[in-house]
């Protein structure tokens, strides 16, 4: 079992889901670079797409995503922008979509008949290659009976189920109330469909939650075998997300409980045949993430890990960001504003940062660590490897010239470690703990 470490386990870190952070977006990047970004990929060359719904039928009180409550004409509205959206940047972009991700909020909000005319637009307009994964976010208490089998239809093979936790009390404290019986019967439906590739996310560190709550809803979902799982540390930041404020802190658990659920997810998905997948992933064997981990071909971008994202990574809708060669750039957070510009055939970019050969070095080092555990870091970084001695002295990295390995203590740690390589990470900052 990995030794809890209390001074790096409280420690607030980057989720490293990109290099440069979001921390350091800035308004000097926008629509005109994304323009260029998007005309700069060649004809044919593979990219992913990504889908962002900023809805939700209820909002849960820890959720720390750009989302809010639908209401049907915002519904409406927002169908109608986003196929807009899609053909501007169609428009624009030459390659070929070899991975599509809808993500929220819960696309779901959005009727699947909805969906499936998102999905026809997006086949309809851009190089869609056959046997593209198209996978989607779902809210379980927002499904309908028939939503499986029109996405099915549509083309959706992969669905990730947001479970959080099958513990009573702490859904009530969470303002997420599904009980086991419905995320039974969404499984159900969905393989009944025929979508087999099923994924659930998990989260420790809830209020109210103990190891035992955790481990009870763990052993609850492997009786559905998902294919794949996330267990996601939360994040408290009442000071920034104001829906966390209805969260007491008297009720979090602490730093040891926290380091007790992370480690017990650990051996209890391992003993169960699942494959661990950087610090917070697990996937049966089989799964197309396990090979891709075991392949050295996995990579981690907004979405977390995954396991193809091609030349670029385009993000549509609002709040959406875009991952380019040189450019990261997010789309218009404000809904209306989001609407305005792509209504008028505008690209919606307004923040965002560009990516220099340096970034680009120190991203591909913090990456290949948090996918590989493993890294020859290049001699112009070499400087941040000081900075890993006390790591090294702990046994949570061993140390060979330039090649930076984590041992088995040292993947919950993982992110700080990464952090070694950050150049703009600057204290104090808002990001999640370590643990």
């Amino acid at each position: 079992m990995a030794i809890f470490h209390p001074d790096l386990a409280a420690q607030p870190v980057p989720r490293y889901t990109s290099y440069p952070t979001a921390a350091q977006f800035h308004d000097g990047v926008g629509a005109a670079e994304q323009g260029q970004a998007l005309a700069a990929i060649p004809a044919g060359a593979p990219v992913s797409v990504y889908l962002h719904v900023p809805f939700c039928r209820q909002i849960c009180w820890y959720c720390g995503c750009n989302t809010g409550v639908a209401a049907n004409d915002r519904l409406k509205r927002y169908e109608k922008a986003l196929l807009a959206e899609i053909a501007t940047v169609a428009s624009l972009m030459k390659g070929r979509v070899i991975a599509v991700q809808f993500g929220g909020g819960s696309p779901n909000a959005l009727a699947a008949p909805v969906l499936a005319r998102i999905i026809a637009a997006l086949r309809a307009q851009f190089d869609v290659a056959d046997g593209a994964e198209i996978a989607m976010e779902i809210d379980p208490r927002a499904i309908q009976p028939c939503d499986a089998k029109v996405l099915a239809a549509a083309g959706v093979n992969r669905i990730s189920l947001g479970v959080q936790t099958f513990a009573p009390h702490v859904q009530k404290l969470i303002n997420r109330i599904q009980p086991f019986d419905t995320i039974m019967a969404a499984v159900d439906q969905f393989r009944g469909a025929g979508i087999k590739a099923i994924n659930f996310d998990l989260m420790y560190g809830l209020p109210g939650q103990s190891v035992v709550d955790l481990t009870e809803t763990i052993e609850q979902a492997l009786l559905l075998k998902p294919d794949r799982v996330a267990v996601f540390g939360y994040a408290h930041m009442p000071s920034a997300i104001a829906r966390q404020r209805m969260i007491s802190d008297l009720d979090l658990p602490g730093a040891a409980a926290r380091f007790a659920m992370s480690t017990a997810a650990h051996r209890l998905f391992t003993a169960a045949g699942y494959a661990a997948i950087g610090f917070d992933h697990f996937a049966l064997p089989d799964d197309s993430l396990a090979r891709a981990a075991a392949d050295g071909e996995m990579i981690r971008n907004f979405q977390g890990y995954a396991t193809q994202a091609g030349e670029a990574v385009i993000g549509l809708g609002a709040t959406a960001i875009s991952q380019f060669a040189g450019l990261i750039v997010q789309n218009e957070k404000h809904l209306g504003q989001w609407e305005t510009a792509v209504n008028a055939g505008q690209l919606a970019g307004t923040r965002g940062v560009a990516v220099n050969a340096d970034d680009a070095q120190r991203s591909d080092v913090i990456a290949r660590l948090l996918c590989d555990g493993l890294v020859d870091v290049p001699e112009p970084l070499a400087d941040a490897l000081p900075h890993l001695a006390k790591h090294a002295a702990r046994g949570l990295v061993r140390l060979h010239g330039r090649q930076v390995a984590l041992t088995p203590d040292g993947w919950p740690y993982a992110r700080l470690i990464a952090s070694a390589f950050d150049a703009h990470l600057k204290a104090p900052q808002r990001h999640s703990k370590a643990v």
